[in-house]
């Protein structure tokens, strides 16, 4: 069985009119995309790409960062 983590991202509208995010639970998260779905689509790979990275490393997790429950609720932004 996978596990899957819950973190925070911080999503803000750039200069550019493209997006940022980043995260406090996961240090080092950055990702920009042209739309909401693209940049969180890319933020979720760098944020597997970090959690690999700490585990290569043998370091602990953020200990923010939590694992999904069987049952959530999240936030779905949907365009039109």
């Amino acid at each position: 069985m996978s596990e899957e983590y819950s973190i925070h991202l911080n999503i803000e509208q750039v200069e550019n009119g493209e997006y940022l995010a980043t995260s406090d639970d996961l240090p080092g998260l950055v990702a920009q995309g042209r739309t909401i779905t693209e940049t969180m689509e890319i933020a979720q790979d760098v944020a597997r790409k970090l959690i690999e990275s700490y585990r290569d490393h043998g370091d602990p997790l953020p200990g923010s960062m939590k694992r999904i429950p069987e049952n959530f609720e999240v936030d779905l932004p949907v365009g039109l």
